[in-house]
């Protein structure tokens, strides 16, 4: 560890943005591929804490707790984020943190604009449609996805049972799922504090 990387206490809300795919120059900058689209946090934020990726294969690995580094100087690369971390000199010791995963808190997310909204808030939110009238739940937001053109939530599906929301499966008895545009054509409102979106996207689609 080096002398610019803290080992106190990592927050509570750490999100990870994205992984370092690759060192990136000869002077210690590293590369980091975002997993959004938005790479604004990675930007915006002066500390990155660095979590050493886990082997698939290694039974019973404990994945090490994350590291903090001070962001000297960062900025876009394409598609991807570059920047340069205090502690880290030589392109040696950038190819060391291949894999690493790169995290911030979300306390330190800097406010979105009106009717924006960062992915990870989206998560866990129940998903109503009202294509048929009356509000009806259509299931719970697992996943945000990118296509290109706008985000999509991949939905799983649930109905509310005498006890509360129930999973619904699918004809292989898994959790059944589907994919629902994230445009101002079919959102009609997100409520974040209630944890609900409601649309007018079908429900039998």
């Amino acid at each position: 560890m080096s002398d610019a990387a803290h080992s106190n206490a990592a927050p509570a809300d750490l999100i990870e943005l994205g992984r370092i795919s690759a060192a990136y120059g000869v002077k210690g900058w590293v590369k980091v591929q975002p997993h959004s689209a938005n790479a604004e946090v990675l930007l915006s934020a002066s500390q990155w804490w660095l979590t050493r990726p886990v082997p698939e294969l290694a039974r019973g690995a404990v994945a090490s707790a994350p590291v903090a580094y001070k962001v000297v100087q960062v900025r876009s690369q394409g598609a991807t984020v570059v920047a340069q971390l205090a502690g880290i000199a030589d392109r040696d010791q950038a190819e060391a943190l291949r894999g690493y995963s790169v995290q911030a808190p979300r306390g330190s997310f800097p406010a979105p604009e009106e009717d924006e909204y960062y992915w990870v808030d989206l998560i866990g939110c129940s998903l109503y449609t009202t294509a048929d009238g009356d509000a009806a739940l259509i299931g719970v937001v697992d996943e945000v996805l990118d296509n290109g053109a706008h985000a999509v939530l991949k939905v799983l599906r649930q109905k509310v049972g005498a006890d509360g929301p129930e999973t619904l499966l699918n004809a292989k008895g898994k959790p059944a799922e589907m994919l629902v545009p994230f445009v101002r054509a079919h959102i009609q409102a997100v409520d974040l504090a209630a944890r609900r979106i409601d649309s007018d996207w079908p429900a039998d689609l």
